[in-house]
């Protein structure tokens, strides 16, 4: 098995050393260092491989010189280089032998500690630990070695100086691994061997020195203090053992001043004096302005006297310290409150750099630690000093010119905000003396408009006024300039005026958002100011302005939320003016509503990224903007196409609700509403290409109704609702007008319907008929239907029956034509027939009706008369007598004047028929 092993890993390694290629070079590192760890270590004993082994040791020392060319090169990594390493130094092991020569043990002890050292310096410290034991046992085979072919004392002390050196580096190599890995015990045992050795290894002071202060900066800012404590000491120890191989005094301080710091960021109170002696021999060995700081800052946390730190900062002014120091000294002690101390430190500080051009930057820091202990009134004197020696040749440098004004402005705005704006004012005004006279500059501009919210405030809208222009003059484009000419215009209450600024905001936000100034972080400016701008108008009552400022964030806004209160904003404002029942506006708030509401089921139709906004928002919004189209659409009958418009508008919303119930419901109604205007506006007179489309719209809503009408059905008990009959009704006219070839399938449905209702059928017989619509058998065949049922009531509504006889009539028997075919006044004579039948069953047949259809009857048999149709004039004129019995008063005014004329037409249809004898005869 180790065999297959071996075979397989110089395989693989033979192909490695033949390989350019980065990816490949990579591919096969990774596959011999797995190889190669399975690979068992060196056997006891002699190998009976002595052939194979030897040629698997060229192989690895080949390896390991061809790591190192490629890593030089940067082929590999320093990764690949350790697995590498791993690789040749495994191989290397197994091929030494039972008694390997001195040159071999060398090899094995170079090869041991440079894989070891370079799994550490990777940060892999557990696996180097096998290495540098065997380093450490190849160490203790060459010293043996050694011993065995010497010759006396002093080839001893020779082999041993040899072997100590390497034996040297193993062991801080093993310490270096102990650290990495926590095992702070076995580090500190192998530097204390490190350490006794130097006597014999003086050159190795500074090494081990170093090594201990690394170890030091790792503990410390790990925050383990008490192990860093240790290694900084051992490291200030073993750097003083032997000055001539010594780091220096400037690596000494280096170590103390880090030692004083763990001391006191462990614990300051309990190690302080430790702390203190660390840095007080920092200083004592190399003079830094470093260990100065220090010691002060361990006795402001300590809280030592101000004596003790006037002592501490008198020994600065000894030495020569940068500006910069001295500055953060000064800091130190005035963030520390030791005031006293500070400010006389800052003059002596201010004495010393009279002459140097950041001299101004003293008086800053004075002045800025003034108003942070409330001093005002000094800092008042400090900048009104620093005023008079800018116009007499004491100018500040840019940066702390820039600086002072931003004290300046953070005080006015501090004042601002506690609404002392006259002393605000003050502030600014400082500012301005900065500012020569016709200087344009964008702060400069904003100053002027943050002096005129001040004289706004203070009702000064004069100066307000000359302060905008000055803004004006400096930064014209600036949305800030006008907004600050907007705030003036409504309190002047200057509507045109206001909504003209309004208008120029919009388009300088618009005009950024394109181009953001990403220095001043401005992405929402645009979209603030003009909330805030409609937050003013409605505060001061101006709601054509406040509703021209939200129409923007409208369109604009980002923020979900932000959105939509705007949105519900405009709405209520709107509707309110459509409430205030205005005529000659009424129309243009309507359609502004109508926008406002297209525009929130735009946005909510959006997909949103705003994390803020939740799908349960995204519903409550959706409901509140559907009740309000709904409502309008109810107050909207007077305007049908509005109406129609927001009750639609009310369904599109309602799709981002939950399909409950109620929800269903509302979308079933709004549909069919929709549908009804639609029907209703194609009645009216209109061209054919607008009616065709008002009853295809017609159409698309009762589809998409009947689709919810269904699921609706799912949820309750329907049977009183009038949907059905609803959607009938409404298809049938659509498809009556529209000549739709899919009539006849719905009619057939009717037919086959088991329950319709009288009325039903009497709509559709009136519908069929309806212009542009003419379908008279489907008429027909409804008053029939209708006819049939009204019969098949226990109690007939005689009323209903006799409309419903009268309609069928009067398709079936057109008056006015005389030549009627035989079928056509069968078919009309039973309908006269039915008529009898009910008016000799009840008195409560409409006279009226009784009196038509007598009329009728007549008529049409006095037309069969006048044609020649002796026979059939009788029989008619005949029927028209039998209604004449059933009339109550109006019987006396038709009585006689029927009755002559019957008498006649029987002696006609007398004398036909004599003449029709004689001639048989």
């Amino acid at each position: 098995m180790e065999g297959v092993r071996l075979a397989a890993v110089e395989g693989l390694l033979r192909e490695l050393l033949r390989e350019e290629a980065p990816a490949r070079i990579a591919a096969l590192t990774e596959e011999l260092f797995r190889e190669a760890r399975s690979v068992p270590g060196p056997p006891d004993g002699a190998s009976p491989h002595a052939a194979a082994l030897a040629q698997v040791e060229e192989g690895a020392i080949s390896l390991w010189n061809w790591a190192v060319t490629k890593h030089t090169g940067s082929v590999v990594n320093d990764e690949q280089r350790a697995k590498l390493r791993f690789v040749a130094c495994r191989l290397v092991c197994l091929c030494e032998g039972s008694d390997p020569p001195e040159a071999t043990i060398r090899r094995q002890i170079l090869m041991s500690m440079k894989t070891g050292k370079g799994w550490i310096d990777i940060g892999k410290p557990d696996l180097a630990d096998e290495f540098l034991e065997i380093a450490m046992s190849s160490i203790e085979k060459l010293y043996v070695k050694l011993l065995e072919g010497s010759d006396g004392e002093a080839d001893i002390h020779v082999h041993k100086a040899d072997v100590e050196k390497n034996l040297f580096k193993v062991l801080s190599y093993q310490a270096e691994s102990a650290v990495a890995q926590g095992d702070f015990q076995k580090a500190v045992t192998c530097v204390q061997r490190c350490k006794d050795m130097l006597m014999k290894l003086p050159k190795e002071t500074c090494y081990l020195s170093i090594l201990c202060y690394n170890f030091g900066v790792e503990t410390y800012e790990l925050k383990r203090y008490e192990q860093s404590s240790f290694w900084l000491s051992q490291s200030y120890d073993i750097g003083k053992m032997d000055m001539k191989y010594s780091h220096g005094k400037e690596m000494q301080a280096k170590v103390l001043r880090l030692l004083a710091t763990a001391y006191f960021e462990w614990d300051c109170n309990l190690y302080l004096d430790r702390a203190l002696k660390a840095v007080s021999l920092a200083n004592q060995e190399d003079l830094h302005p470093a260990g100065f700081f220090l010691k002060v800052k361990i006795l402001l946390k300590s809280g030592a006297s101000d004596e003790d730190i006037n002592s501490a900062v008198a020994e600065f002014l000894h030495h020569e310290m940068s500006l910069d120091f001295c500055l953060n000294a000064a800091k130190l002690l005035l963030e520390h409150g030791r005031e006293s101390v500070g400010f006389e430190f800052l003059k002596s500080v201010s004495e010393r750099f009279e002459s140097s051009p950041n001299h101004g930057r003293i008086t800053l820091l004075h002045i800025e630690f003034l108003l942070q202990s409330k001093r005002e009134l000094l800092a008042k004197q400090k900048v009104e000093e620093i005023i008079i020696g800018y116009y007499t040749g004491k100018q500040l440098l840019p940066e702390a010119l820039n600086r002072l004004h931003i004290i300046l402005w953070d005080m006015a705005a501090k004042h601002y905000e506690a609404k002392s704006y006259s002393e605000a004012l003050h502030w600014y005004n400082y500012s301005v003396s900065f500012y020569t006279p016709g200087q344009i500059d964008q702060n400069l501009a904003k100053l002027q408009r943050n002096m005129a919210s001040c004289y706004l405030h203070l009702k000064q809208v004069d100066k307000a006024k000359e302060a905008v222009k000055e803004a004006e003059r400096c930064d014209p484009n600036s949305i800030f300039t006008k907004f600050s000419v907007y705030k003036i215009a409504v309190m002047e209450k200057d509507t045109n005026k206001a909504v003209e600024a309004v208008i120029e905001m919009g388009k300088l936000a618009e005009k950024s958002s394109q181009h953001e100034d990403k220095l001043r972080g401005e992405e929402n400016t645009g979209t603030n100011l003009l909330s805030l701008a409609a937050q003013i108008a409605l505060e001061n009552e101006q709601q054509v302005v406040a509703i021209k400022a939200l129409e923007y964030l409208a369109e604009h806004l980002q923020d979900c939320r932000q959105l939509f209160a705007a949105l519900k904003c405009l709405v209520r404002l709107t509707l309110s003016k459509v409430m205030a029942d205005n005529e000659e506006k009424k129309d243009e708030d309507i359609n502004s509503m109508l926008t406002y509401l297209t525009l929130a089921h735009k946005r909510l139709a959006e997909s949103f990224t705003d994390e803020k906004f939740t799908g349960d928002m995204k519903v409550l919004e959706a409901h509140w903007f559907r009740k309000v189209a709904w409502n309008l659409a109810v107050q909207l009958r007077g305007c049908p196409g509005k109406m129609r418009d927001f009750f639609l508008l009310s369904f599109k919303l309602s799709q981002f609700c939950p399909s409950d119930k109620a929800v269903l419901i509302a979308q079933k109604t709004c549909l069919l509403m929709a549908a009804a205007v639609d029907l209703e506006m194609g009645r009216q007179p209109v061209p054919p290409s607008e009616q065709a489309e008002l009853l295809s719209q017609a159409l698309q809503h009762l589809q998409a109704c009947k689709e919810i009408w269904k699921i609706l059905k799912l949820t309750g008990d329907f049977a009183k609702d009038p949907t059905d009959t609803l959607l009938l009704l409404y298809e049938f006219e659509a498809r009556s007008k529209l000549n739709d070839p899919a009539l006849h399938n719905l009619m057939e449905s009717v037919w086959e319907q088991p329950q319709i209702e009288v009325k039903t059928l009497e709509i559709i017989a009136s519908l069929a008929m309806e212009s542009p619509a003419r379908y008279p058998v489907l008429c027909k065949k409804a008053l029939k239907s209708a006819l049939n049922l009204h019969r098949k009531q226990t109690v007939i509504d005689v009323e209903k029956f006799s409309k419903c006889l009268h309609s069928l009539i009067n398709l079936s028997l057109p008056t006015g034509l005389t030549d009627l075919d035989a079928c056509v006044l069968q078919e009309a004579w039973g309908y006269f027939e039915d008529g009898l039948s009910i008016i000799s069953s009840t008195d409560a047949y409409p006279e009226m009706e009784i009196l038509w259809l007598m009329t009728r009857a007549w008529n049409t048999g006095i037309f069969q008369h006048t044609v020649g149709k002796c026979r059939e004039a009788e029989q008619w004129c005949g029927l028209g007598m039998r209604f004449l019995s059933h009339l109550g008063s109006l019987k006396k005014t038709y009585e006689g004047h029927m009755t002559g004329l019957y008498s006649e037409v029987l002696d006609k249809l007398d004398r036909a028929k004599g003449f029709l004898s004689k001639e048989q005869e």
